[in-house]
């Protein structure tokens, strides 16, 4: 089952609750998604960390074939 942005947000949320978070479906079908976190917890870090930490809060819900959620385009950034 495809998840919702909101369910997408709930998750990152978890990990980063100051984070400014944008969640965007791709192609309008609920399973290509994009999103934007931006979260002062990235000062310091390089993006491959930044975008594990996030991949991180999902917890496995991109996992495998079976995950819930099938695509997400991710950009993470610290706050200027």
């Amino acid at each position: 089952m495809a998840m919702e942005a909101r369910d997408i947000e709930n998750l990152i949320r978890e990990s980063f609750p100051q984070a400014k978070i944008t969640i965007t479906d791709l192609a309008g079908d609920g399973n290509h998604w994009a999103a934007e976190v931006i979260d002062a917890s990235f000062k310091g870090m390089n993006r491959v960390q930044q975008q594990r930490a996030v991949y991180a809060s999902l917890k496995g819900k991109m996992d495998g074939a079976h995950g819930e959620l099938h695509a997400l385009a991710l950009t993470t950034k610290a706050p200027e």
